[in-house]
């Protein structure tokens, strides 16, 4: 483990936002976890992996353990399904291109998804149709409070909408440093169900898609409308798409009988969030050194020399229009760091 001081995390965090750490320590296996929280027993240490789904809104005095774990194995496998543990370190995009290189089948909808592979169970990341949870077999974890190694199956991970039992009971109890995942090697599920993708599909002539294929499909969507982190700073979605039930539901399409929405159940149905921030005039609003970015109102950007307070106070800002204006609060999708 090596352990500096007065460290800054402009680069470490996709939003660009500089802050410094007065404690910033890099880990590259569990027994430097083990040793750091037997020494420290801080329970208010941050876990920080690719940085790209954070704010930090200051200076951070707490400790911060940047885990640096890698590594990708095959430990099982039969003729039709392959099991690969990951290194909770290794970067989340680099595992699907590994993936599709083999041939193994089932990350290729979350192509070009920011961040490292052991962030993505907290947030059960999603994409065009698929998450996580999906190629999800179990993950290794260690108790920041204890030190003690717990292995979670995917029941006892709790998932739900870009979220886990890491966000919720869990949050901030525990250091995730290695994640299982089951791929497929034959018969591949291709999932092609989510709209855009279906049409660029069909816009190209792909009437039967490789996994290849659906990859190279979500690389070009994404990279079409979502901004590119070392351009401009930014966290992708700033907040979560809400999920409302029916009769909420029915009177704000009362009011708008055009408003966009997804059936997730028979009485709960999801809002782009996009489109309400939208509605409620935000879409490529520039406020001083922020704002949102003007082919996509759910991603908040850096300018350039935003802090981390001011891109807070803007995303509240748009936060209570929305609940002002259609009676639905947003939750943040970005995980906020104050010292």
């Amino acid at each position: 483990m090596k352990t500096k001081y007065k460290t800054s995390l402009k680069d470490l965090n996709s939003f660009g936002v500089e802050c410094f750490s007065s404690n910033f320590n890099i880990i590259n296996n569990e027994k430097e976890i083990i040793d750091f929280i037997a020494s420290n027993n801080d329970p208010e240490s941050i876990i920080l992996g690719g940085g790209s789904n954070i704010l930090f809104k200051n200076d951070i005095d707490k400790p911060i353990l940047k885990i640096e774990i890698k590594g990708i194995e095959i430990i099982n496998e039969t003729a039709e399904r392959v099991l690969i543990s990951v290194g909770a370190g290794e970067v989340w995009d680099d595992l699907v291109n590994w993936s599709l290189s083999n041939n193994y089948g089932g990350l290729e909808n979350l192509s070009l998804i920011p961040g490292n592979v052991g962030s993505a169970p907290i947030q059960n990341i999603g994409a065009y149709g698929v998450e996580l949870k999906d190629v999800f077999e179990s993950c290794r974890a260690i108790s920041i409070e204890t030190g003690l190694l717990r292995i979670f199956n995917t029941n006892e991970c709790n998932f739900s909408y870009r979220s886990s039992v890491f966000k919720e009971g869990f949050k901030n109890k525990y250091i995730i440093t290695n994640v299982v995942f089951r791929l497929s090697k034959l018969n591949h599920l291709i999932n092609y169900s989510y709209e855009p993708l279906k049409f660029d599909l069909k816009k190209n002539n792909i009437l039967s898609p490789t996994i290849n294929d659906i990859s190279k499909s979500v690389i070009k969507i994404r990279s079409s409308k979502l901004p590119d982190p070392k351009e401009i700073g930014n966290c992708g979605s700033f907040f979560k798409n809400p999920i409302i039930n029916d009769l909420n539901f029915k009177k704000l399409l009362k009011k708008d009988k055009d408003m966009p929405f997804f059936k997730v159940s028979k009485n709960k149905n999801k809002i782009p969030a996009a489109w309400l921030i939208q509605q409620c005039g935000f879409k490529g609003l520039k406020e001083g050194n922020t704002g949102t970015h003007d082919k996509h109102a759910l991603i908040i950007i850096n300018h350039g020399n935003a802090s981390g307070v001011e891109i807070f106070n803007f995303s509240q800002k748009i936060k209570n229009k929305v609940l002002k204006i259609f009676n639905i609060l947003l939750e943040e999708e970005v995980n906020i760091i104050d010292n």
